[in-house]
């Protein structure tokens, strides 16, 4: 009896063998995403075949998520048109195959959450775990910890295992975020394990010296709080909430007191703090760019071709909005810009509601709103964890969808139902705005099952 008892039929271990190596290649795959000095990156090159094993095998995409997978090709399609305006295309066509590489990964990322939600929580650990590991790399490399750290830091900022400061320090907003949400709701216990790499976090983000990323950081933060304040009626969680973040202010401030402290620290910190600075208002500094950039875009509305602004003016537009009108045209602004406004407005809708995905889903949407605002200022474009943010919430429009359709499928147990028609004698048979004509009797009156679904 007990050998029949622990008899596991071979396809259900095959079954949990193949989701155990999937939800590693996932884990792995955001693990490196932490990890981009150079195009390809290894992410690339990981996930691009980690998609194509996936697609071989049945990668499902949702109803929901067709407007991403739509509005990223056609942005691309614009850039490959902006292509052909150039005299010299140079690595334009591996920048145009990265671009929509990534524009594959968020479609990916919300395919497999849609399916597998228990994927999100996976997935943010392994995004905390780079986050650490980079982290720690751009620490080492500002305070020269060993020798040849210096390469993870760059005009004296930390950039981690990344090409720019201003890349890393975005980077860690999301796992930063992630980890002040389970420090906000979670146990007074676990408090000591969510404190060290949040504070590791917040440390990188500290000494990227990216002015961007620490706007980042305290608008996503804010905008949290505000969400989980609104989100719950109970004035106990409420209060928890304002204590714990004025615990948490005070934690960073202090932290920070003691950090500028430190010999150089204090200068970077005054000097990177300024609002403006000279190659911002310059002649042909970044705001006047601007200008100029968007006069262009009137005289091209097919773009100039991927990477050319940078060519002409001696530095890149540092806008996303002035970026795909340059490198994509108004093809690809307009289907960014789409996107954009429709990722806002689909995820607000879903927010609050409580759903076993809701805290992945608020962690990255502020982030994302963020993100956005920064890319006021910067070139988002090509930066990964933007497309990974852009699937996590996609993937939880999906899975409401879903979700919405299984509650219609509840209160409409029948699809077929009986009702009383009435009928014109004495032909014999209707045809109404809404029913198939059918046969009838000549009281004028029959029972008839219709399928309400058709």
């Amino acid at each position: 009896m007990s050998a029949i008892s622990h008899d596991v039929p071979k396809a259900a271990v095959n079954a949990k063998l193949i989701a155990l190596i999937s939800s590693g290649a996932v884990f792995f795959g955001v693990f490196l995403s932490g990890f981009v000095i150079d195009e390809p990156a290894p992410y690339d090159l990981f996930m691009l075949g980690l998609i194509g094993v996936w697609v071989l095998f049945g990668l499902r995409i949702s109803r929901a998520a067709v407007p991403l997978l739509v509005l990223l090709i056609t942005m691309n399609i614009g850039g490959m048109i902006a292509m052909t305006q150039m005299a010299d295309l140079a690595n334009t066509p591996l920048y145009l195959a990265v671009s929509l590489f990534l524009a594959f990964t968020a479609v990916f990322f919300s395919s497999v959450t849609a399916v597998q939600p228990g994927l999100y929580r996976l997935i943010f650990i392994a995004y905390v775990v780079s986050a650490v590991v980079t982290s720690l790399l751009g620490i080492a490399g500002y305070f020269h910890a060993f020798p040849g750290a210096e390469i993870f830091t760059r005009y004296d900022r930390a950039q981690g295992a990344f090409q720019d400061p201003n890349v890393f320090g975005p980077f860690l907003v999301l796992p930063g975020i992630y980890l002040l949400y389970l420090l906000l709701t979670g146990s007074i216990a676990r408090m000591p394990l969510l404190a060290v790499p949040l504070l590791i976090i917040t440390a990188g983000i500290f000494f990227s010296f990216s002015r961007g990323a620490w706007g980042m950081f305290a608008v996503s933060a804010i905008l949290l709080t505000g969400a989980l304040f609104l989100q719950s009626n109970s004035g106990k969680f409420r209060l928890r909430v304002i204590i714990m973040s004025i615990a948490a202010v005070t934690l960073l401030v202090v932290a920070m007191i003691v950090i500028l402290q430190l010999p150089g620290v204090g200068e970077m910190f005054s000097s990177r703090a300024q609002l403006e600075q000279s190659y911002d208002t310059a002649r042909l500094g970044r705001f006047a760019r601007y200008t100029i950039g968007f006069e262009m875009a009137l005289e091209h509305p097919l773009g100039i071709g991927p990477l050319v602004f940078g060519t002409i003016f001696g530095e890149d537009t540092h806008d996303i909005w002035l970026k795909t009108l340059m490198d994509y045209g108004w093809l690809g602004f307009v289907s960014f810009l789409s996107l954009t406004l429709w990722t806002i407005a689909a995820g607000f809708r879903i927010l609050l509601r409580d759903r076993p995905w809701q805290p992945y889903l608020l962690c990255a949407y502020v982030a994302f709103i963020g993100n956005i605002g920064l890319g006021t200022f910067i070139d988002i474009d090509h930066w990964r964890h933007v497309y990974l943010l852009l699937g996590l919430i996609w993937g939880a429009i999906a899975l409401e969808y879903r979700h919405q359709r299984g509650l219609r499928a509840v209160a409409q147990p029948n699809r077929w139902e009986s009702r009383r028609v009435r009928v014109a004698p004495p032909s014999g048979r209707i045809a109404t705005d809404d029913y198939l004509a059918i046969p009838v009797t000549r009281s004028g009156y029959c029972t008839a099952s219709i399928d309400l679904s058709a």
